[in-house]
């Protein structure tokens, strides 16, 4: 495997144009990097900090095989490698001079890459997180469900939910602004979302769901407070959403847990949902902001524009907080 046989660009546009038919036929696989260059086309590649989103895609005779995304501030997110292309793929980055804060992918691609890393670089991989993806079978709420009854969330309730938002963010170690200014500009806001409510009207848990993306939908963020979790909020906000999910025609429903959490993960697997595979996130030590753009040295080919019942849920790829996100650092709460 050649380091030529991988292409960098910052257009998002151009990206999706050689590897949308790539990313569509795995769409559960690949719901991170789908739902990451939806937001970009949507939000504007701006919205994510001062240097430009970059994007890549692992080419070889007409064929895409892999691709990786980065957002400003963010680490690297990758579809599914070989150790080999993992290996070719640090040592092409390395070599432009550029450093990463992590890596996100599935368990063994982020493992072979973190080796890889290591290898080129001197960075120490710290495993952050293990993930576990799910996706939703056939719904079975719970019997008997928790009193209370789901509600959409509405404008009256934007700064409830910006509170629940902060406090979610703060319990998986995500560092964010979450205010009536920044709202727009966060992750959180271009979710649609369901709280459970108790019989007397008092939201006691909330579910968020993404756009359709791919003809699929993600669960997240998942979270109850402290005080109210062991209750079954959790599962019956969850069924709620997945509900509602399923009524907007999504072909494939789809979250996130922490692996490391049995309570939660039997939680999803009893109303429905069945692993795909497992995620997973690491930190690189002494990781140091580059000085010049995603891009800079990187020779362009003619093709490229530029070159615990813990109940607290999320997706990978959350750690720094602007716009669209990255890996939680302890899975998800419910």
């Amino acid at each position: 495997m050649r380091p030529d046989d991988w292409h960098l660009t910052e257009d998002v546009t151009e990206f999706l144009a050689y590897t949308g038919e790539f990313l569509r036929s795995r769409p559960v696989l690949h719901i991170m990097p789908l739902t990451v260059t939806a937001r970009v086309r949507t939000s504007g590649a701006t919205a994510h900090g001062t240097q430009a989103p970059v994007f890549g895609r692992l080419e070889r005779a007409g064929e895409v095989l892999a691709t990786f995304h980065r957002l400003p501030a963010r680490g690297l997110g990758l579809t599914p490698l070989t150790s080999e292309q993992a290996s070719t793929l640090a040592a092409h980055l390395a070599a432009l001079g550029h450093s990463l804060p992590y890596v996100s992918a599935d368990d063994h691609t982020a493992t072979a890459f973190a080796k890889a890393w290591q290898r080129h670089t001197g960075a120490t991989p710290t495993l952050r997180d293990r993930l576990r993806l799910y996706r939703l079978g056939t719904l079975t709420p719970p019997d008997p469900l928790p009193p209370g009854r789901g509600r959409l969330v509405g404008e009256r309730d934007r700064e409830h939910l910006m509170c629940w938002c902060r406090e979610f963010a703060a319990d998986v170690g995500e560092t964010v602004v979450i205010d009536s200014d920044s709202w727009p500009g966060t992750r959180f806001a271009d979710k649609r979302y369901t709280f459970w409510e108790s019989p007397d009207g008092t939201p006691v848990s909330m579910a968020g769901m993404n756009p359709v993306v791919a003809g699929q939908i993600q669960i997240d963020p998942v979270y109850t407070p402290a005080r109210l979790r062991g209750r079954g909020y959790a599962a019956a906000v969850t069924v709620e959403v997945s509900r509602a999910a399923l009524a907007e025609g999504a072909t494939a429903v789809v979250l996130f847990a922490n692996a490391a959490n049995a309570t939660s993960n039997a939680l999803y697997q009893r109303i429905g949902y069945f692993p795909v595979t497992d995620f997973a996130v690491y930190d690189f030590a002494h990781a140091e902001p580059e000085a010049s753009g995603w891009l800079a040295g990187c020779v362009t080919d003619d093709r490229c524009s530029r070159v615990t019942v813990t109940e607290t849920h999320s997706a990978p790829l959350r750690r720094v907080e602007g716009s669209s996100g990255a890996a939680s650092r302890r899975g998800r709460r419910g």
